[in-house]
């Protein structure tokens, strides 16, 4: 679901009726900031191009894994790249086979985890099929790897039937939190680095996904869709599911404890938010949304406090902003924009200093 809400920035803006028609340039170039845009100084844009997101620091703040479809190549589905949090020394890391999301470094900084179609589909996926509206497609045949930074396959955590994916890893190095269709609804999971001690976290009727873990290791927030009081849309959601997809029009983010217990509702917008993860204090939520925008159309990153209060914007482009990740010091934020585009509908990574 990870390379879904990436595709956000490309796909949804095909029409106009779906989630979020996310703009892109088609005169002259956007500025890479706004002033309103207090929160971040020395923005700088590290990919440029084709389609790139879901950047995320290793454990000592040097790289960035990533998602990639570059702009040029042969292969139009994601890959995972890895390159210095600068930008230079970028590099292939996964096989080019199937289509791949969701990666995230180990703690020794010599591994990562990816989510991967290779082993049960080589080829990508057809392109969106717009005759259910807007949804994503749930590809059965990923599941989550192991490798190194040669993009040698250490070990496959997951090997069940269905969808695997968007896994990442307890900044204290001991836990990977993913969503898994296994119980027959979407739902969180946890398992040890080795892909053992598998635990269910959620059972509530609707898709969980997008978990990310706080600074101490001790809660998890991730965004989740449900359907209280809402027959129609609970119908609505089953059917899609027992099809292989899944409508993300209306996504809350929800905290809890790292072994289930004491959840949580942070946001109630009925809109898409989705891509939280803790501010540095664990008090504070990062997280994208088009809350400000009526048409739907237009995602921007807040902060929120976790719970519920003190909502605050931080960026301001008229284009697509989302998947944001603090650096483990604080110091940095990297995130995904459309904007600064030289051709429409593309998406970057960008890296900021914070602002505190």
């Amino acid at each position: 679901m990870c390379r879904h809400l990436f595709l956000v920035a490309s796909l949804l803006a095909l029409s106009t009726a779906c989630l979020a028609d996310v703009k892109g340039t088609t005169s002259a170039q956007p500025r890479l900031t706004d002033p309103r845009e207090m929160r971040l100084a020395n923005v700088k844009q590290l990919t440029f191009g084709g389609q790139n997101a879901e950047a995320y620091f290793s454990f000592d703040d040097k790289k960035l894994v990533f998602q990639s479809t570059p702009r040029d190549s042969e292969k139009q589905c994601d890959q995972i790249y890895v390159m210095n949090v600068d930008g230079s020394n970028k590099q292939l890391l996964s096989s080019g086979n199937g289509v791949t999301t969701c990666s995230f470094f180990y703690p020794d900084g010599k591994h990562f985890l990816y989510a991967s179609t290779h082993d049960g589909k080589t080829g990508c996926p057809p392109p969106a099929d717009f005759s259910e509206g807007y949804t994503w497609r749930l590809e059965k045949e990923y599941d989550i790897y192991k490798a190194d930074l040669n993009g040698n396959i250490v070990a496959r955590l997951t090997n069940e039937p269905g969808y695997d994916a968007e896994a990442v890893i307890s900044p204290t190095g001991d836990k990977i939190v993913f969503t898994s269709v296994r119980s027959g609804d979407l739902e969180l999971w946890t398992m040890d680095l080795d892909g053992s001690n598998l635990k269910q976290i959620t059972d509530e009727i609707g898709y969980d996904g997008g978990a990310f873990f706080s600074p101490d290791g001790k809660k998890i927030v991730w965004r989740a869709s449900r359907f209280d009081n809402d027959a129609k849309g609970l119908a609505e959601y089953q059917r899609l599911l027992d099809k292989g997809l899944i409508r993300p029009s209306s996504l809350d983010l929800y905290i809890m404890d790292t072994d289930g217990s004491n959840k949580q509702r942070i946001t109630n917008f009925n809109k898409a938010s989705f891509g939280p993860y803790f501010h540095p204090s664990g008090d504070r939520i990062i997280f994208s949304s088009n809350l400000d925008d009526p048409q739907g159309r237009e995602f921007d990153l807040y902060l929120i406090d976790i719970d519920g209060k003190n909502l605050e914007r931080v960026t301001y482009s008229d284009d697509f902003d989302g998947f944001p990740m603090f650096s483990h010091d604080g110091k940095k934020l990297v995130w995904g924009s459309n904007r600064h585009n030289e051709k429409p509908r593309e998406t970057n990574v960008f890296i900021a200093d914070w602002i505190e």
